[in-house]
């Protein structure tokens, strides 16, 4: 095997490993969402309840999409997004917001996103 295609073997490794370990971390994060531990977090927001099931809904079918290859790279674009959002809302609508874990959150799927482009270029050639 050349160097090249042994590099790029280990990339997608590598990338495979991000995208298990960011999708067990967004399922386990959409799952607690229905419990009641964030009900007081989204009272905060101030957008209501339904607010949180919509995210909780978004993260755990992100973290999925991410398993299917796919569907991987629409996923992680899709997870950028609600990471977005949830940068945005740590910053601007809450008091004691912490916009680090969501930061980190959004890099990694935007990192994902990137190198997997080319699965979401195939899926909206298909559209």
């Amino acid at each position: 095997m050349s160097e090249a295609k042994a590099a790029v073997r280990i990339g997608n490794v590598v990338l495979w490993v991000l995208q298990v370990a960011l999708a067990a971390y967004i399922i386990y994060s959409g799952y607690t969402l229905f419990g009641d531990n964030y009900v007081k977090k989204f009272d905060e927001i101030g957008f209501g309840q339904w607010l949180r099931y919509v995210t909780g809904v978004l993260e755990i079918a992100g973290g999925l999409g991410l398993l299917i290859p796919r569907l991987c790279g629409l996923a992680a674009l899709g997870l950028v997004g609600v990471m977005a959002g949830a940068v945005g809302t740590e910053l601007f609508l809450l008091a004691k917001g912490g916009p680090m874990l969501p930061a980190i959150l959004l890099a990694a799927a935007a990192v994902i996103a990137w190198f997997r482009r080319d699965t979401i270029k195939a899926l909206v050639s298909r559209s």
